[in-house]
Parts: structure tokens; C-alpha cells; sequence
């Protein structure tokens, strides 16, 4: 169903268009804890540790996808709102045919590259074999990782967003199950985790492309429009890049945190990558209500109708509020039967580094809520240089800190953990800032009144 964000009750609307996609993101995140606690209960520590350390660089993929997302959701948003419908269908193939040339190049060098990245995150011997192995067949799914992303992100620009969810769910189930038979039935270890996801991802994504193609069929356009359009997909650079750029130096922050969690030890590893799973879900919670509110604030810009657009932010606050309060409390006060998902006769120091993490950043997952609805409304009001710089101060402040207190503090792991609450305080008061100053208001593009015919 495809649903018009510029008009109605605001509250309504975004609760109305937010739940399906919150259920979306815990199917996705589901499949992607999966792999971490299968490998952890039924491979061993080892197994959970050699998924931990390939992970950093497996999210530098998502982040490419993630921000391609973002992007193409703001642009197709900005061109729904304004009835554009001839540049809509435009601009989607010309978003699939870019997505599929990115995809090769990056699988390629992924693959080339891959194992020199777990090398270079100083990853121990002990589970650098099974790391790699898990990396490269990742890398072979990068296409359906994308393609996937992009139609999530297409669908909700139109103001869909049930539809991917049913596609998550088959996927989140099967995945498990896949999980579940590789790794016990056919014995087949780490590698059985990955290829499990490969799978999984792979029959959504083309289930999700069909299922697009067939709605966009319904929207009536006069004339045939062109496949591919450098004019348009400039227009949608202008968003996507920045948004894969600031998700990208997300990545790139963490795997220069890998490479010092990777210096303490196989156990340390095994118990962060549990957390930062944990972590993970919460945080991209927040951010897929950041994106539902970025579709929102771009729909209304393209209906020229900037008032919606604080009560927008305010409602959005509200939700943002009552998804953090779980999980701070559960990750707060009963980490250990949360690590006890992944690692149920894990070694001391693994448990214990795994909860000291969620202890310390838990709480501060209202800041970061915060900051994601602010970003929010930046992305949707293509303020992206504003957007941009927020995480990136948030990625210089936790990676110079966490090397601080390690390595001139002597600090043991905690000092890494200490790094977050840091970072995502003070780049969520610049947020903040940055929306109150309204910048879009001032030097963001002006909204363009001529539109193509609607039928």
C-alpha cells in the first residue's frame, strides 16, 4: 500500500507507518544475531569469536547499502510528494542499474581484499581461517544485501512499509532454519552459518525486487520514461553519497576498534561480538524511526508543507523514547542472561567483557535516540553537510578515546566501551543544534514547483 505522508494526523500517520518497519528491522536483526548465537552454542567460542572479528568489515558492506538506502528513499520521497511521477519511475532503474554495477566492483574487491582487512585487524590465528571463510561468502550475497536495501528504501519512500516486512519475516525464519540445518544436521561450521545467510538474503531480495516492479506498474504514468538518467541519479548522489560516506566512517571507526578489541584475546572478542550484536539491534531500532521520520520530512517537503515537519520531529521523540526504555533496561540489569544467548559456557572473561559493554552503553541509548531523530530530519531536509558532520564527530571522538584510554591510560577493554557514551553525547548535542538553527530553511535547495503530469 503505498500511503501519502503530507496530510492526516501526524501521530497517526507515523505510528501507523513506523510499526511495520520496527518489526522489520528485529526480523533483520534476528538473522543477523542468528548466525552469532548458533556459531557460539553449537560450534563453540572460537566459531562466535571468528564472526565477531569478520564483522566490522561485513559492515562496511551494509554500510553501503544502508546509505544507499537512506538515499534513494529521500530522493524517491522528494518526487512521490511532488507527483513527479515519469522522474519516480526514472529514477528507480536508474537506481537498480547503478546498484548492480556498485555491487560487482565491491564484490570483487571484497573478495581480493578480504582477507588482507581480517590481517590487518591484527585477528588471531586461532580463528583467522574460520573468519575468512565467513567473510568471503558474505561478500558473494553483497548484491542481494543491496538490492534488498534499496527496494526497503524504495518501498518506504512510498509510503510502504508492510511490505518489506512480510519479505523479512519468511526471510528471518528461513534463515534460522537454514542456520540450524547447515550447522547440526550437516555439520558444516562457520561456513554453514554464512551460506545459510547467502540464502536467505538472496531469495528476499529477488522476492522484494518483483514484488516493487509489480507496484510500480500501478502508478499511471502517460509516457515511457527512460531507464537511466545521469541528471537524476546526480540528484540522488547529492543524498546517497554523503549518507553512505556517514555510514561508511561508522565502519571504518569500528574496525580500527576491532583491531584494539582484537588485541586482548580470542575471549574478549567472543564477548564483545555478543554485545555489539546486542548493541546493534537497539541502535539500528533508532535509526529505522530516524528513516521513517526522513521519508516523512521529505514528503513534506516536496508538498511544501515545512510546518508538519516539528511536529513531525516531536512525535517521533516520543516513539524513540518508549523503543529505548527495553532494552536499556534489559541489556542494564540483566546482561548476563543476555550474553548468556550467545555464549552459555563462555569463558569468564568473555561474559564479563560482553556485560561490562552493555552496562556502560545502555544507558545512553536515549542520547543516541535523540541524535538519530535530529539527523532525521536533516537527511529528510537534504542538509546533509550538517548530517555528515554530527557523525563524524561522533566516529573521530570514540576511536581517539578508546586508543586514549587503552593505550595512554592503560586501560583494559572497559576503556574501549568508555569511548561510546562520549562520543554519542557530544555528537547528539551538535544534532540537536543543528536542527534548532533550521538549515534547510536557509540554504538547502528550494523546492521545485513544476511537475510532471500524474497520469
Amino acid at each position: 500500500m503505498i500511503t501519502d505522508l503530507t496530510t492526516g494526523n501526524i501521530r497517526k500517520l507515523l505510528w501507523s507507518f513506523s510499526i511495520p518497519m520496527l518489526i522489520s528491522v528485529a526480523f533483520q536483526q534476528m538473522y543477523n544475531i542468528a548466525d552469532s548465537v548458533i556459531a557460539g552454542r553449537f560450534i563453540g567460542e572460537d566459531a562466535l569469536a571468528a564472526v565477531g572479528a569478520s564483522y566490522p568489515i561485513t559492515m562496511i558492506f551494509m554500510a553501503i547499502a544502508i546509505g544507499s538506502c537512506a538515499g534513494c528513499a529521500v530522493s524517491i520521497s522528494r518526487l512521490f510528494g511532488g507527483r513527479q511521477y515519469i522522474h519516480l519511475k526514472c529514477a528507480v532503474s536508474t537506481i537498480f542499474i547503478t546498484c548492480v554495477v556498485l555491487s560487482v566492483i565491491l564484490t570483487v574487491f571484497g573478495v581480493w581484499q578480504g582477507q588482507n582487512m581480517l590481517r590487518m585487524l591484527q585477528t588471531p590465528e586461532n580463528i583467522f581461517s574460520d573468519g575468512a571463510l565467513y567473510l568471503n561468502i558474505y561478500i558473494y550475497g553483497f548484491l542481494f544485501l543491496f538490492l534488498y536495501n534499496v527496494c526497503t528504501g524504495i518501498f518506504t519512500a512510498l509510503g510502504d512499509s508492510k511490505t518489506p516486512l512480510y519479505f523479512l519475516i519468511g526471510s528471518s525464519i528461513g534463515n534460522i532454519l537454514l542456520d540450524l540445518l547447515f550447522v547440526i544436521v550437516f555439520d558444516m561450521g562457520v561456513a554453514g552459518v554464512a551460506w545459510a545467510t547467502f540464502a536467505a538474503q538472496g531469495i528476499s531480495s529477488l522476492l522484494a525486487l518483483a514484488a516493487l516492479l509489480h507496484r510500480l506498474k500501478q502508478i499511471p504514468t502517460t509516457k515511457q520514461f527512460p531507464l537511466f538518467s545521469f541528471h537524476l541519479l546526480g540528484q540522488i548522489s547529492v543524498i546517497a553519497v554523503p549518507s553512505i560516506l556517514q555510514q561508511s566512517f561508522v565502519s571504518v571507526g569500528n574496525l580500527f576498534i576491532q583491531g584494539l578489541v582484537n588485541s586482548f584475546g580470542s575471549a574478549v572478542i567472543a564477548g564483545y561480538s555478543s554485545a555489539i550484536k546486542l548493541n546493534t539491534f537497539s541502535v539500528t531500532c533508532m535509526s529505522t524511526l530516524a528513516n521513517g521520520l526522513s521519508s516523512f520530512t521529505a514528503q513534506n517537503i516536496g508538498a511544501h508543507k515545512e510546518s508538519r515537519i516539528t511536529d513531525g520531529l516531536k512525535e517521533s521523540l516520543r516513539m524513540g523514547a518508549l523503543v529505548c526504555l527495553p532494552f536499556v533496561v534489559i541489556y542494564l540489569f540483566l546482561g548476563r542472561f543476555a550474553i548468556g544467548l550467545f555464549l552459555d559456557n563462555g569463558s569468564p572473561n568473555a561474559i564479563h567483557a560482553g556485560m561490562m559493554f552493555l552496562r556502560i552503553v545502555s544507558p545512553f541509548y536515549f542520547v543516541v535516540m535523540v541524535k538519530a531523530m535530529c539527523d532525521g530530519v536533516l537527511r529528510g531536509t537534504s542538509s546533509i553537510a550538517y548530517f555528515t558532520t554530527t557523525t563524524f564527530t561522533d566516529l573521530v571522538l570514540r576511536v581517539v578515546l578508546a586508543y586514549f584510554f587503552v593505550k595512554a591510560l592503560s586501560m583494559d577493554s572497559t576503556g574501549i566501551w568508555l569511548s561510546w557514551p562520549v562520543g554519542w553525547t557530544l555528537s547528539a548535542a551538535l544534532s540537536f543544534w543543528f536542527y534548532h538553527i533550521r538549515p534547510w530553511q536557509h540554504h538547502g535547495p528550494k523546492p521545485k514547483r513544476r511537475m510532471a503530469a500524474k497520469s
